[in-house]
């Protein structure tokens, strides 16, 4: 009797849903972007293949610069081309500064409360400040170059250990991973979590960190159709509520218990945690825990998994192309010798370093779509409408590889940023009030290790076919294969091994 009352009440639900449908796309959504016609329930959510950004250039040779799907009974706007993603976030910024919800979210980003999930207004933009000023300036970045460089170092050591007198095979994938989340948690807490030699933190405490870090990951990456088809909540076939929840709980108790160690310390240290701790004593309602989990949380999706898959494809593009390497190598070599290792004062001197980080993030921007955004209100992109509450989103991936805008544009070539200008068509760090606040760590952190495995060490692809760049279906853009290749440690080594 349970089961038929369901499925009455389903089919009254489905119905109304169609209705709703229809009466709001002939009532009120006139003049949309074009796209393909939805079917009634499910929109076009039948027509979505993977990778999306893939997905979405093919739909934007057919149906324009700007177009629309539905999923399920939400809008969807997609932004393909420069000029109009500087329309949506120069003119349209404000309207644009709000993040979708969706049940993942509600979880795993404290109820919306944090920089990166937070509707747009006085919370956010105390939060936003915040990280400004007390996190993320280039101040307080520039002071954890001693964690920066230790954790490099290791990274050296590792390498060199089977490397010192001839060619040996070395997996970089794990090893950049590993090196970019110490990095991170250092700078946070002052603890390493990855590697054989964490002898800093317990054991079954850097266990419970890397299982809890890969289930919130895991989540991430899920597509919650029920995000948009309300309806698929009542049966919750994969069981992702419970999941969120269960991860959410899990890695709050860690995070909880992280805090309190910090606190309970005698000595203040110049951890992020520890700063933020120091300005709660003077400013307790402003300064919450919740707020201090939050930014914590935000700068592990932000800052780690970004860096490191950045570094594999730089890699992968210098090993395909020996000539742009022998010319990061040759400027190295002019810059800085072989008589001392690099230091980040160097990286000012070395721009063809630099341009190489510049072209990695073009072609393999760490979040192909970007974020995505939520209208506020009604707004026009391109003379079309845009109503309040539509999900717009903007393919960064095939912007940055579009012929019209970029020459070779599918061609890993650095060089191009050679010309004045061409710097500032890269949007792989978003535009406006929700642009990441995390560039200069990132594009410092980054050319900092990249300049220092070019320096240290003589490499080659593993055998004589070019490296695979096939792409994981992920949230953000991470190799499909792990990167293995071949090095020889060069003399200057023994600088990083004294």
């Amino acid at each position: 009797m349970a089961i038929l009352s369901l499925f009455h009440y389903s089919l009254i639900f489905l119905s109304s849903l169609l209705i709703f449908n229809l009466f709001f796309k002939t009532k009120r959504f006139k003049n949309l972007p074009p796209g393909p016609t939805p079917v009634p329930i499910i929109g076009n959510l039948n027509l979505l293949e993977k990778p999306l950004h893939r997905f979405f250039q093919r739909m934007s040779k057919k149906h324009g610069d700007i177009f629309s799907l539905w999923f399920g009974s939400r809008l969807v706007v997609v932004i393909s081309s420069y000029s109009t993603f500087q329309e949506c976030f120069t003119k349209n910024d404000v309207a644009l500064a709000n993040r979708p919800h969706n049940l993942v979210g509600k979880y795993l980003s404290y109820d919306y409360t944090t920089v990166g999930s937070a509707s747009y207004g006085e919370h956010w933009r105390n939060l936003r400040r915040i990280i400004s000023t007390d996190v993320l300036s280039n101040q307080r970045i520039l002071s954890f170059s001693v964690i920066r460089k230790d954790e490099t170092n290791r990274l050296l050591r590792r390498l060199a250990k089977d490397s010192s007198s001839d060619f040996a095979k070395v997996e970089l994938t794990s090893k950049f991973h590993n090196m970019t989340y110490n990095n991170m948690m250092r700078m946070i807490s002052g603890k390493r979590y990855y590697g054989d030699d964490s002898e800093m933190i317990d054991v079954e405490e850097a266990k419970e960190f890397r299982e809890s870090i890969a289930q919130l990951l895991q989540l991430l990456g899920v597509a919650n159709k029920a995000d948009y088809l309300p309806f698929l909540r009542w049966f919750d076939f994969e069981n992702l509520d419970k999941r969120c929840k269960n991860t959410q709980k899990r890695f709050d108790t860690f995070l909880n218990g992280l805090i309190q160690e910090q606190r309970s310390k005698k000595e203040r240290e110049d951890s992020m945690v520890d700063h933020l701790l120091s300005l709660q004593e003077s400013q307790p309602r402003y300064y919450t825990n919740e707020m201090i989990k939050g930014l914590i949380l935000a700068m592990l999706f932000a800052g780690t998994d970004s860096s490191a898959s950045t570094l594999e494809w730089a890699f992968c593009n210098l090993l395909n192309h020996p000539n742009v390497l022998k010319k990061a190598r040759e400027e190295l070599d002019t810059h800085v010798g072989q008589d001392r290792l690099l230091n980040e004062s160097d990286l000012s001197e070395l721009p063809y370093l630099k341009n190489i980080i510049l072209e990695t993030l073009r072609l393999y921007p760490p979040a192909p779509l970007l974020i995505p955004h939520m209208s506020s209100e009604d707004i026009t992109i391109e003379g079309f409408n845009v109503p309040q509450g539509t999900l717009v989103m903007t393919n960064g991936w095939g912007i940055q590889r579009d012929p019209r805008f970029w020459s070779e544009a599918t061609c890993f070539k650095p060089e191009r940023f050679e010309k004045e200008g061409e710097e500032k068509k890269l949007i792989a760090f978003g535009l406006g009030r929700r642009a990441c606040p995390g560039e200069f760590m990132a594009m410092h952190g980054v050319s900092f290790t990249l300049g220092l495995l070019i320096q240290c060490f003589d490499w080659k692809r593993a055998n004589e076919e070019e490296i695979d760049l096939k792409e994981k279906t992920w949230f953000n853009l991470t190799k499909l294969i792990p990167l293995e290749v071949v090095c020889k440690a060069r003399p200057v080594i023994n600088k990083a091994l004294k």
